[in-house]
Order: C-alpha cells, then structure tokens, then sequence
C-alpha cells in the first residue's frame, strides 16, 4: 500500500488481529476503533487507482476506487462498525476477528481491480464467514456451516476456472466488464458470482446457514455475502438481459418461502433472497437509473436486514425461542426492541419516510421506463408480499400474537443502541434521499415522491394489510419443515458419508495399504536396518579407533612436555623478537 492510501479492508483484517491481547475495557474501545477507521478511510478517500504491484508477472490492483465501490465501501465499513457495536458484549475472540476479517474480505472485493485478488478476497470471505456459524458451537451449527463452506469452496473454484480460463482467452485479468457475448470462462465467472448472490436454485445455502449462525454473527453475514455479489454482478455484467428474468424469479421466490417458514431468521433470511433479487433485476436491465437502484438498494438493504436480524437475534437470544409457534406477547416485556424492529419492517416493505421507498422505487421504476410490464407488475406483487411476511406476519407472531409462554426481556444496552443507530439510517435516508442519491455511480435525478408514487405505494401496502387482518386464521405459522434445493445434497451426504466409511475405507486400508506397506515401507524399513548395521559395525568402530589414536598421542605429549608455563612463554617471547630482528636486518 502506498503512503497517500491505506486498504480498509488491511486496516480491519489487521486489527483484528490486535483484540485478543486487549483486555477489559481497552479491548472494548478497540473493536469500535478498527472499524471506524475503516470507516473514516471509506468516507475520505479520492477516487483513483491505488496499491498497483507486480506479481508473477501479473500486475495486481488492491485500489480501484471509483462512484461504484466507494458507495458499496460506504455501507460494508459503516455495517462493520454497526455490528461490532451490536457484539460489544460477546467475549469470543475468535469471533471478533472473523467478523472483522469477513467485512475486511468484502471491502478487498470492493477495490479488487483485477480478478486475482478479487479471487484472493472472495475465498476470504467464504472462511471466515463460515466460521460465524461453526462458532455457534452446537451440533446443527456445526453441520450447516460445513454445508456452507462446501458449498462456497465449491463456488470458489468454478470462480478461479473461469478466471485462468478467462485470463488465457483474453491475456488480461483486469477487472472490468465481461461484456454479454457468453463463452464457457464467462459462464463460469457468473455462475460463482450467481451463487454468492443466493440465486436459484444456488441460493439454498442462505437460509440453511444463516439462522444457525450466532446472534451475533448473522449480522454480519446479512450484509457482505450476497451484497459483494451484487456489487460485481454490476461491476462484470450490467445489462445481461437473463439476470432481469433470474432477478424478477428471485423476488418471488424469497416471498413464496417466507410464507411456509415458521422459524423467525430462516423467515427474514429468504426475504434476502426476495431482496437481492430486485438488484439482480436492476442489473439485467442496465440503465443508468436501474444501476443506481441496484446500488441504492443494496446500501439501504444492509442496513435494513441488519436491523430486521439484530431485532429477531435480541428476542431469540433473550427468549431462547426461535419458531413463531413459541413466541407471542413479547410486546410487553420487549416494546423497545419491537419498536426499533418496526422501523426496519417498514423500510424493507417500502413505506414512505424509510430507506426502502426511496431504494426499491428506483428499480422498479427503471422496469417501467424500459417498459418491462411483466417484471413491474412481478416486483410489485413482490413488494406486497414483503410487507405482508415481513411488516406484518413475523412481528404479529412474534410479539403479539398467542402467549407461548415465552420470556423476553430487552437485550442488552450496546444490543439496543446498534438497533437504534441502524434505525435512524434508515429513516434519515428515507427521509433526506439525497444523502444516498449524491453518491450513487451514476450521476442522473430521480425523485421518488411524485403524488402518484406515494399514492400507488400508499394504496398496495393498505390493501395487504386488510387481507393480512382478514385471513389471520389461514397464515398461522405451523411447525413443520419447507424443502428447498439442499434437499438434494443434504439426502446424498448420508450415501456419501457410508461410501466414505465402507468402500473407500475398505479400499483405503486393503488396497492402498498393501500398495503402501510393499512400495513404500518395506524398501524403507529395509534400507534403514541396512543404514543401522552399517553404522554399527563401520561408523561407531572407526570413532572409537580415532578416539583411542587420540588419547594415546595425548598422553605420549604429556610425558614428553615438562616445566613450567612461564618457561615457554619466555621461550616463546624470544623466538618472536629474534624473528623480528631477523626481518629488520634483511631490509
């Protein structure tokens, strides 16, 4: 890194690092300050091109710093503060750093100028955010986590294929767009990058992990993985017309799950899906406007979705309870928790004065104007959905619904105030678009309060809520278990598991281990005994010969030599000055 720029992504995975040899209250005031400085570094930079160096002959950028990934480096540094924040309380290291190393990954993918590092990066993000669901620490954690990693390795090497693969093709691995010509190394790249973005059917991966991560941990894993997808899906591949398609499937299909889910996280997080796929829409489109929308969604998303998983993590953590049929009236023990979740509930359904309004209007919007009447009408069905799952279902259930018996109280403090700071984000941005808009990629003017927007918006969340009201007794939650596509390799790991215990074993210690014991360990076991004989009878004889030679001449010498030491010394002295005389007299 050059002196004028530092990488936040290095300053967060760095400091990470620091927090285990603070302790008490110094460890405390580190883990806000490694990402606000993070942050402060985000928000002052110049754009440019930064930390260029040669490797392998390969010219690597760290630093590419434009309008499109400050604004995505804006909101990944701000989140990263805002978690560590609602992790204050949490006394496990091991947690802190791969928090901080995974908001340190994405940042490294923001910059990535080229499609090494950029690789670099992405592999980051897949270790340590699987390791926020291993560190929950119990045995269904444990599992889903080593489904999560597979799966992201798995994603990880069709990335790097298709990078070698394009880099041959082309000769360049900078990172820059792909154009919409297709080719096997392009296929290849969009389908990691599809895959991170939990579309599907690749994006099961997403609510199988993240209600098994911790409270604390699915926090941050709300807002990196599937954001940076977004982030080089726009980078990569704006105006690829399938994503419109995928993207418009994508919202619905996160809705139509979110309607069988009974378990309050795995409910939020196929809204994620839902969400994502409103960006992804706006990608395929590829206007200017429809860029933005993408953009200004994903910022006002994570904050959203972090407020909505920090909302549902506080009565999960202080309830122990995680299904709707075990909650209800929570309200009375927990209303600042519910008041600060409803303000995350109306962002992500687009109420006006929230985040979301002035987000998710943009991509809507850019539909229409290129005149996509199936994928408007399709987002809108979406939205309302959103709003009826979301806004309405999940808090109904979860804070005033059927007393279950469950016990809350409010979180604690530092829990509260990173809701509350997430809160005014995302009200200060519905209320004042401008402090996003000033800073989107793509400098256009779009003014989301038009009487007819506000009326139209105001109109469809009015009408979900009275069908919300008249259909109460048929959306009742059940406890039952929705099929996604892991069902598919959540059924082959028990043949895989088998065939790893039978077959491969037997073929493991029976073949392979005679191949073994006759190729390998028994020419060695047999050159060592020869190595051992000959040391026996050649080399310790030899030393015990030279050694008996020695002591012999030692003693001969000391028989020999006599007096005293001061005689030789005197002996010595004038051998040396009659040499020097001599010396003398010959020049």
């Amino acid at each position: 890194m050059t002196p004028e720029w530092l990488h936040p992504g290095l300053v967060l995975i760095m400091g990470a690092w620091i927090l285990p040899f603070l302790k008490g209250g110094v460890k405390k005031v580190g883990m806000l300050a490694v990402p606000a400085a993070a942050m402060f570094l985000c928000f002052t930079m110049q754009e440019g091109t930064y930390g260029e160096l040669s490797f392998l002959g390969q010219d690597l950028v760290f630093g590419r710093v434009d309008r499109l990934s400050l604004i995505f480096s804006y909101v990944f540094s701000l989140m990263a503060l805002l978690g560590m924040v609602f992790a204050l309380h949490v006394d496990d290291d091991t947690q802190h750093i791969s928090a901080l190393g995974y908001a340190g990954g994405a940042l490294g993918v923001t910059f990535a100028g080229d499609l090494l590092s950029l690789y670099v990066f992405w592999e980051l993000m897949a270790v340590t955010s699987a390791l926020l669901v291993w560190l929950r620490r119990e045995p269904e954690a444990e599992r889903a986590a080593f489904r999560y990693f597979l799966v992201h390795v798995f994603g990880g090497l069709v990335l790097l294929a298709g990078i070698l693969l394009w880099g041959h093709e082309t000769g360049s691995y900078a990172f820059e767009h792909f154009g919409t010509a297709g080719g096997f190394a392009w296929g290849l790249i969009l389908t990691a990058f599809l895959l991170n973005a939990a579309v599907p059917p690749l994006g099961a991966w997403l609510p199988d992990a993240y209600p098994q991560a911790s409270v604390t941990g699915a926090v941050f894993m709300t807002a990196f993985t599937t954001k940076s997808a977004v982030y080089v899906l726009i980078r990569g591949f704006a105006g690829t017309d399938f994503l419109i398609w995928l993207g418009a499937f994508m919202a619905i299909y996160g809705v139509v799950y979110a309607v069988l889910e009974n378990d309050a996280r795995r409910l939020l997080a196929y809204h994620i899906i839902s969400q994502v796929g409103y960006m992804v829409c706006g990608v395929g489109i590829g206007t200017e406007l429809a860029i933005n929308g993408a953009s200004a969604h994903a910022f006002a998303h994570i904050l959203y979705k972090a407020l909505l998983f920090m909302g549902a993590g506080a009565v999960v953590q202080m309830s122990g309870k995680t299904k709707l049929t075990e909650m209800g009236g929570l309200y009375k023990t927990m209303p600042i928790t519910l008041g600060l979740y409803m303000i995350g509930a109306c962002a992500i359904s687009a109420v006006p004065l929230f985040s979301g309004f002035v987000s998710k209007s943009m991509v809507v919007s850019a539909a229409a104007e290129s005149h996509y009447a199936g994928i408007f009408l399709t987002l809108t069905l979406a939205s309302a959905g959103t709003f009826l799952h979301t806004g309405l279902k999940l808090p109904y259930y979860m804070f005033f619904g059927k007393d279950n018996g469950a016990v809350g109280a409010e979180p604690p403090k530092n829990m509260l105030v990173a809701m509350a700071l997430g809160a005014i984000a995302c009200t200060a941005i519905g209320v004042a678009p401008s402090l996003l808009y000033d800073h989107l990629p793509n400098l256009i003017t779009y003014h989301p309060y038009t009487l007819a927007h506000i009326t139209a918006t105001m109109g469809m969340l009015g009408f979900t809520a009275l069908g919300f009201f008249m259909l109460l007794k048929h959306l009742d939650p059940e406890p039952k278990i929705s099929i996604d596509t892991d069902w598919f390799y959540r059924r082959a790991q028990g043949p895989f598991m088998r065939f790893m215990k039978g077959p491969l074993t037997r073929f493991e210690y029976g073949f392979m281990g005679q191949l073994y014991e006759s190729i390998i360990r028994t020419p060695i076991m047999g050159l060592a005994k020869a190595m051992r004989v000959m040391d026996s009878d050649f080399v310790n004889e030899g030393g015990e010969s030279l050694a008996r030679s020695t002591r012999k001449l030692s003693e001969t010498l000391k028989a020999k030599v006599g007096g005293h030491a001061q005689h030789y010394g005197l002996l010595m002295a004038f051998g040396v000055i009659l040499f020097f005389l001599w010396a003398v007299t010959l020049r």
